[in-house]
């Protein structure tokens, strides 16, 4: 009888040294994705812009004040200084637990902040990069970004096979038009994407009956998807790959901490989305092609924009 005793003993010994093994050894990995996570962000993605008072966002994320984000989607070219192909705000409202996304056609007529005259505005970016892309944005909605997202457009490819894979409704059968396999087929209907798919989906817009408004849709669906799945995202072995492909392919003036302050305090707000795209008409000017969108339409984005609740 005392033998067994002390062999139950033993047993609940060896049992509670392997637990806390186990127990070390995951808080040990989670650590080391923390550490690489953050050191990630604050090395090579963080970068400051002067347009953005840092201070001023601070005090908003402390007060769960609603926030502005731009979003940059960069086709960066060894020929030249690159040009915004996808340009968005994203609004966040913990208020309501509304988060709406706003897409800005990059044909879009309007003054080129810092430079004095009007242009397209995706051309911002290659007269003066991050901040002039915020001044003009600024300046065209008449509101307050608190951050800027920018990402090289060939890294969504490799951010979505990171992720595994992503869900979207489409609304239009077609063909794959070349960018990168030809027999690609996106069926009308919910599909799956990888990253060259999804590649596919978001540059396709000339067999597209509605052009870069079509285009510009697509847009929106693919990063309301990323955001749903980053957002229930569990694959601990993708963690690492996933923190790679942002430090290669993305510059934030967010900090690792701003980031887990979101995560903690703004993720509601995905309960809510909502997305639109900024409408106008058509119009040659000098022979180019530009939308010129309404002071009447400027102002309905604008109250969308800042608005607090439902």
């Amino acid at each position: 009888m005392r033998k067994n005793k002390k062999k139950k003993k033993r047993l609940l010994k060896i049992l509670a040294a392997l637990t806390l093994i186990i127990i070390l050894s995951i808080a040990g990995y989670l650590y080391s994705i923390y550490s690489k996570a953050q050191q990630t962000v604050d090395e090579k993605v963080h970068q400051e812009v002067e347009t953005i008072d840092t201070d001023i966002t601070d005090k908003k994320v402390k007060e769960q004040q609603p926030l502005n984000i731009l979003l940059l989607g960069v086709d960066e070219r060894n020929s030249d200084s690159g040009r915004s192909d996808a340009l968005m705000v994203l609004s966040l409202k913990p208020g309501s637990d509304e988060m709406q996304l706003v897409s800005i056609p990059r044909d879009t007529r309007t003054e080129i902040v810092g430079k004095g005259f009007e242009d397209k505005i995706n051309h911002a970016y290659a007269y003066g990069g991050v901040d002039m892309s915020i001044n003009t944005v600024e300046n065209l909605l008449d509101i307050d970004l608190d951050y800027y997202v920018q990402m090289n457009m060939e890294g969504l490819s490799d951010l979505v096979d990171a992720l595994g894979s992503i869900t979207v409704n489409n609304q239009l059968d077609w063909y794959d038009e070349g960018y990168y396999q030809k027999d690609y087929h996106y069926q009308k209907g919910e599909i799956q994407l990888d990253g060259p798919k999804t590649m596919g989906y978001v540059r396709m817009r000339h067999l597209d009956p509605n052009g870069d408004f079509g285009r510009t849709e697509r847009q929106r669906q693919v990063i309301r998807a990323i955001i749903d799945k980053g957002a229930s995202f569990q694959s601990a072995a993708k963690i690492n790959e996933l923190i790679d492909v942002l430090g290669n392919n993305v510059l934030t003036n967010m900090k690792f901490k701003d980031m887990t302050n979101l995560f903690a305090n703004y993720r509601d707000t995905r309960k809510n989305f909502d997305s639109y795209m900024i409408q106008g008409q058509g119009k040659r000017i000098e022979n180019v092609y530009y939308l010129i969108v309404g002071n009447e339409e400027l102002q309905k984005v604008h109250e969308m924009l800042t608005k607090t609740t439902s």
